[in-house]
């Protein structure tokens, strides 16, 4: 079984903090999000992982291979950025027998042990939205079964979205798929979308279901990862029982994620922060707030917060965003 790791793209939305680092490696609590995707694939059964990588892509491989040193592994680079199925086309040689296609920029919940086990030729993970009109939708029949698949639909009559989350019994029938899409020039907006490549195996005869996530949360912009970062907190990273973090003077408020090296002296933490690697927080207080490794915090008062790594930060009060390597001192 392979898992297909689409993770091209520029991350625009999430800039400053993307200018450095591919958007998949931004830390949410307490690691990168790409490791809270693989980590979900740990007891599934996986033989390789196929990174289809882009922008800052080279900082990938060395990660994967120091954290998850147990997956095989295989790297592709998307030069050109025209869509999903263009990514997923450049590692054809690399695609076959069952599979898993995960976009790594959410953090889902979902049963992939049942979505594998199904006798479905492929399963979409599926999260109802009130506006569907950005997503791609399933439109099901009473049976479950999926009728087709709609990119960006003009209406919001149909409300199943297609979450980013999907499996395939034949990895080779869907490259098939995405051939006659690309040679039909099935395309939106400029790029090739999986729903069309979906529908393509529908209309030869394949048999598609639906799996509902329990849980979606979105890590593409700034707000959105914060709200993430605090669904992480409450529902299994909270470490402020066993941190080794040293506290001088300080008080914590779960749920928190503290780096056991961090320093933080005469400081309030949490709830909802996360301090790496390296840190040291003084005289200051996080609420809300990530603190990327190797910075230094003091006499400030940060809530709604992205700092980045080998940052200093002094002086302020109030909600900011920041990439690696910068210096903010208010007087």
């Amino acid at each position: 079984m392979k898992l297909i790791l689409p993770v091209a793209g520029y991350g625009k939305r999430m800039r400053p903090h993307t200018w450095s680092r591919p958007k998949v490696l931004i830390d949410v609590a307490g690691k990168p999000m790409l490791g809270h995707v693989l980590d979900q694939y740990i007891d599934i059964g996986l033989d390789e992982v196929i990174y289809i990588t882009g922008w800052l892509g080279e900082q990938i491989k060395p990660y994967v291979e120091a954290n998850y040193p147990q997956f095989g592994a295989q790297f592709v680079v998307q030069e050109e950025l025209v869509g999903q199925s263009h990514a997923i086309w450049l590692a054809r040689e690399h695609i076959s027998g069952p599979c898993f296609i995960v976009f790594a920029d959410t953090i889902t919940r979902i049963d992939l042990q049942a979505m594998a086990a199904s006798d479905a030729d492929g399963v979409l993970g599926v999260w109802e939205v009130d506006d569907p009109r950005r997503f791609g939708i399933a439109f099901t029949r009473p049976d479950g079964t999926v009728e087709r698949c709609v990119e960006k639909p003009a209406t919001v009559d149909h409300k199943l979205a297609i979450m980013g989350t999907y499996f395939v019994r034949e990895g080779r029938d869907l490259i098939a798929a995405i051939e006659e899409q690309m040679a039909r020039d099935q395309m939106l907006q400029g790029e090739f979308f999986l729903a069309d490549a979906f529908n393509l195996m529908l209309e030869r005869g394949a048999r598609f279901t639906t799996q509902r996530m329990a849980i979606w949360q979105d890590c593409g912009v700034p707000d959105f990862h914060l709200e993430t970062n605090r669904w992480l907190l409450t529902n299994g990273s909270d470490n402020s029982s066993t941190t080794a973090a040293r506290l001088i003077n300080s008080t914590v408020f779960p749920p928190v994620h503290l780096a056991d090296d961090a320093v933080i002296e005469n400081s309030t933490v949490g709830p909802y922060a996360v301090v790496e690697t390296g840190c040291t927080v003084i005289d200051s207080k996080l609420t809300d707030t990530i603190v990327m490794a190797n910075t230094r915090i003091r006499d400030s008062h940060l809530y709604r917060s992205l700092v980045g790594e080998r940052t200093t930060v002094q002086g302020v009060a109030g909600s900011i965003s920041i990439s690696d390597d910068s210096t903010v001192i208010q007087s």
